[in-house]
């Protein structure tokens, strides 16, 4: 299965949403009253119902917490713009990223290697050239969309 940069945008965005989510974490989930104080300010809009929560789901919060102390400002800066775009996405849209974060984490490592460099191929694309990009890509029809992979594929193993 090959991915290319029409979803990089979007395979970016899931993926470090979802790292932040399964990182794996050492410690065992915690009670509220366990979690330092940073973490309880990061975590504040879950106190209430702390104790109703998961052992996982606890785990997760507080490895997204850790992580984002180890944050710098801009590091911060960028990762609320990010999740300010994945709450402004609709649930169908989150559960396609979701479908394409489980795909990507079923290649080989050899594949996501690719889908990182092609990704980074398109991030270094001009803006409005993405944008044309994006659109002409929205206006190809799955079979076209197949087609046109299959012969950038075949183009690159011929270019190697």
């Amino acid at each position: 299965m090959s991915l290319l940069p029409i979803f990089a945008e979007k395979i970016a965005t899931s993926l470090l949403i979802m790292a932040m989510l399964t990182i794996p974490f050492a410690a065992s989930a915690q009670n509220w009253d366990e979690l330092s104080q940073q973490q309880q300010k990061i975590l504040k809009p879950f106190e209430s119902r702390w104790a109703e929560l998961n052992p996982e789901k606890r785990s997760r919060l507080v490895r997204g917490a850790e992580r984002w102390q180890n944050m710098s400002p801009a590091q911060r800066k960028k990762m609320k713009q990010r999740f300010k775009r994945w709450q402004q996405l609709s649930q169908q849209q989150r559960d396609a990223i979701k479908e394409r974060y489980k795909k990507f984490q079923d290649l080989s490592p050899d594949q996501k290697a690719r889908v990182r460099k092609a990704f980074k191929r398109f991030q270094n694309l001009p803006s409005d050239q993405r944008k044309k990009f994006r659109a002409h890509w929205r206006q190809l029809t799955p079979a076209q969309r197949k087609r046109w992979l299959l012969q950038l594929r075949d183009k690159r193993s011929h270019d190697s």
